[in-house]
């Protein structure tokens, strides 16, 4: 990719943006909050954990926006009795009797990881390494994943029954908590409207992963203001019980707080937001913009809150 300057760059990553999410709509009906949000920690490099009942098209989308993207797209079912090797790969002996490493589905560019909360810790630990370090070992050897690389994860909140949370590091280890609601009785009309005839739409290219790996970077090279540095890093702060900065209602209802990483991924998310926007660097609107998804799952209610009604989103909301 070649523009005469950043700010080109990024008025090409607007209109980028728009055309991707018109190829998105021709087969996703609503949820551009939920759109925006993937297509945000996309271009940010980051994962995301999709929370949300079952049939309300979480993995149509994914599959929607892998195509969009031009990307390699490989889906992963969460089982009990899902191993580790059955996710990276695992070493066979071939022909010649030498051993051969068989890569695994997470070998491709948008994984989607179905009902991750489904399979046991030991298997669940498997996506660490390459959610943080994009690799993974087996068997000695380090292999380099494919590049862009993003998680996708999808997660039934109120079937507990057969499940295992996903552990805190885990869990911090998505960029969004984004929260798959139900559509709107008009919305709902139009999904059934388009999914009960013969016909089909095909969805085409519009962005490359060169052109992603390009993006990611330009975004990480737009300026940010001191005063939009502290208010997020400040946010971070208020939501830790005990500390100097923690408002009453965090003391009252938190007995835990989000860590260093939370403060990261709002300010990237912010830089993505304004780039998206057709901004040239962030403000704090946009850091607000990303605060409720990326907080979320950060932050740990206490039994005081449980048993009050207070939701981490309401907490969320009176720190912003």
């Amino acid at each position: 990719m070649k523009y005469a300057s950043d700010k080109e760059a990024l008025d090409a990553l607007k209109a980028k943006h728009a055309a991707l999410l018109a190829e998105v709509g021709k087969v996703m009906v609503g949820q551009e909050q939920v759109i925006r949000e993937v297509v945000t920690a996309i271009f940010a490099g980051g994962h995301v954990l999709l929370v949300g009942v079952p049939g309300l098209a979480k993995t149509l989308l994914v599959n929607t926006i892998a195509q969009a993207l031009g990307l390699d797209f490989s889906r992963i079912q969460f089982t009990p009795d899902l191993m580790p090797s059955d996710i990276v790969g695992s070493e066979i002996l071939d022909e010649s009797r030498q051993f051969k490493f068989v890569k695994g589905p997470l070998f491709a560019n948008i994984v989607l990881a179905d009902e991750i909360n489904r399979t046991p810790p030991k298997t669940q630990s498997a996506l660490l390494e390459a959610m943080q370090e994009r690799k993974v070992t087996a068997a000695g050897h380090t292999y380099t994943l494919p590049a862009p690389f993003f998680v996708l994860a999808t997660q039934n909140p109120i079937e507990q029954e057969g499940t295992y949370p996903l552990p805190e590091a885990q869990l911090d280890r998505f960029m969004f908590n984004t929260w798959v609601d139900y559509p709107s009785y008009e919305e709902e009309l139009n999904v059934v409207r388009a999914t009960t005839t013969d016909a089909t739409t095909a969805v085409h290219p519009v962005v490359s992963g060169e052109e992603i790996a390009f993006f990611q970077q330009l975004i990480r090279k737009m300026p940010v203001a001191d005063n939009v540095l502290e208010y997020a890093v400040g946010l971070v702060a208020k939501t830790r019980p005990g500390r100097e900065r923690a408002t009453d209602v965090v003391n009252r209802f938190l007995s835990w707080g989000a860590g260093p990483r939370a403060s990261q991924y709002l300010i990237i998310g912010a830089k993505v937001n304004a780039a998206l926007n057709g901004k040239y660097s962030p403000d704090i609107e946009d850091v607000k913009a990303v605060a409720t998804p990326i907080l979320r799952h950060r932050i740990v209610r206490n039994y005081k809150a449980e048993a009050e009604g207070q939701s981490v989103e309401a907490i969320i909301a009176g720190l912003l």
